[in-house]
């Protein structure tokens, strides 16, 4: 799947008269080497892909491919020589691509000051847009940002390559039902290649069997491998988001639970946060601040949230049983439970888009959830002078009950907070008062999830 949206960022920056560095990173699996296929064609460009080896090694693989690619010899031992053969087949800007960059650019040489220099026109006559490129989250945010700092160096542009949304998994499976299209998202979530290879010919479950339960299966080491590509101590980290996992969402619940110092605590959730796996919630601002729960952990990426949820507690019997055996007896109970909060991100992202297209009663400036000691709101969104809509989301029940109203009600009481509108946002039915309410109260909007 291409992200269209950063396709047109590099073509803007391409377009531009001068010559650029661009820092595109983005997760594993998140398609990036697709993205550069299309960015590159009918572009003159050079691609390198970075290996795991030494300096002097990588040095060496980069100056043969540029010697093959330009046909000529390159007689020099720096980069600088290296890159004094390149040539644009018809004087346009040249791409120069160095991909998995964590590789190569390090304190312990000169790639990063070279590539500066080639941009600034004191190797290469032309102009070049250099795109440094990485799937590590933690080197692009961390590592390398240290690196630009000591060296006094600067990137024009940051592209980062987001997973895909709600919407782009609705338009890849269009023979899937919204509810369909819910249950994969809450799964895999919007990883590009997870969902490349998610095949919508077949049920969500013979999906998960497949894909997740079986040991051939693409996603089967999956998770694990994440966190390990990027961060050591797997076991601790294991720890951590299997207790988070089991509901032990604040910092003294997971001391109590796994043993660790909070301290401890504090820094693996720092790591897992830097890496776009847990996030802290903070409940949307109100004036009923007294009443909201703080100090909240969430895994934020969803398939390391359906492994640890699902998977790794019962990984015995995920060798013992059948996949099928294994969904039926510890997925097929909890899952609808499991995806009510992603029908709730589905129903913001919902409310974001209408907003955008100028749909709402008011124009929202920021959109969230509040948390509430007793009882939640599952969407907030407000103005600039805090003007206020609400929407609650049923997922699990077969009827929306009026008492769901009812409830919502309570809570906005609580959060101290009125609202112009009230969303009303159902994977079933809604009861035949929640109708007629609708019908009487213009200020209150059902949405049926099929109309999504």
């Amino acid at each position: 799947m291409t992200h269209t949206n950063e396709l047109k960022k590099l073509e803007a920056i391409f377009q531009t008269a001068e010559s650029n560095i661009v820092l595109l990173y983005g997760r594993l699996g998140s398609a990036k080497e697709n993205l550069l296929d299309e960015f590159t064609k009918g572009k003159s460009y050079f691609y390198y892909r970075s290996r795991q080896c030494s300096d002097e090694k990588q040095l060496n693989y980069m100056r043969d491919q540029i010697a093959s690619s330009y046909n000529t010899r390159i007689s020099g031992e720096s980069y600088e020589d290296c890159f004094k053969a390149f040539r644009s087949k018809d004087g346009s800007k040249l791409v120069v691509i160095i991909d998995e960059a964590q590789f190569a650019i390090k304190k312990t040489n000169n790639l990063l000051e070279t590539l500066v220099s080639l941009k600034n026109n004191k190797i290469y006559p032309g102009k070049v847009m250099v795109i440094i490129s990485s799937s590590s989250i933690v080197w692009s945010t961390n590592a390398f940002q240290d690196l630009l700092t000591n060296t006094k160096l600067s990137v024009d542009e940051t592209v980062k390559l987001e997973n895909l949304s709600f919407l782009d998994v609705v338009r890849a499976f269009p023979s899937y039902t919204v509810a369909q299209c819910v249950s994969t998202y809450g799964i895999i979530g919007g990883v590009s290649e997870y969902l490349d290879r998610w095949d919508s010919k077949k049920t969500i479950k013979a999906n998960v069997c497949e894909n997740i339960l079986s040991p051939n299966g693409f996603l089967y080491s999956a998770a694990e491998g994440y966190i390990s590509s990027e961060l050591r101590e797997l076991s601790c980290y294991n720890t951590i988001l299997g207790s988070i996992a089991s509901g032990n969402e604040k910092l003294n619940d997971l001391f109590e639970d796994t043993g660790y110092s909070r301290a401890k605590i504090s820094v693996y959730m720092k790591n897992l946060s830097a890496f776009d796996i847990v996030d802290k919630v903070v409940s949307f601002e109100t004036g009923g601040w007294d009443n909201t729960k703080k100090g909240i952990y969430r895994i934020v990426d969803p398939y390391i949230n359906f492994w640890f949820t699902f998977i790794y507690p019962h990984l015995s019997e995920l060798i013992s049983f059948t996949p099928e055996r294994f969904y039926d007896t510890f997925i097929a109970p909890k899952l609808d439970e499991y995806l009510e909060g992603y029908f709730v991100d589905v129903c913001r992202e919902y409310l974001h888009l209408l907003n955008i297209v100028g749909q709402l009663p008011i124009k929202l400036t920021k959109i969230g959830t509040w948390l509430g000691k007793e009882g939640t709101i599952d969407v907030i969104g407000q103005s600039s002078n805090r003007e206020n809509v609400v929407g609650i989301c049923n997922w699990t029940q077969k009827t929306m009950e009026f008492d769901t109203y009812e409830k919502l009600l309570e809570s906005m009481k609580l959060a101290r907070i009125i609202a112009n509108t009230i969303y009303l946002f159902s994977a079933t039915k809604f009861d035949s008062k929640l109708i007629e309410l609708s019908k009487d109260n213009k200020s209150v909007v059902l949405v049926d999830m099929t109309e999504l």
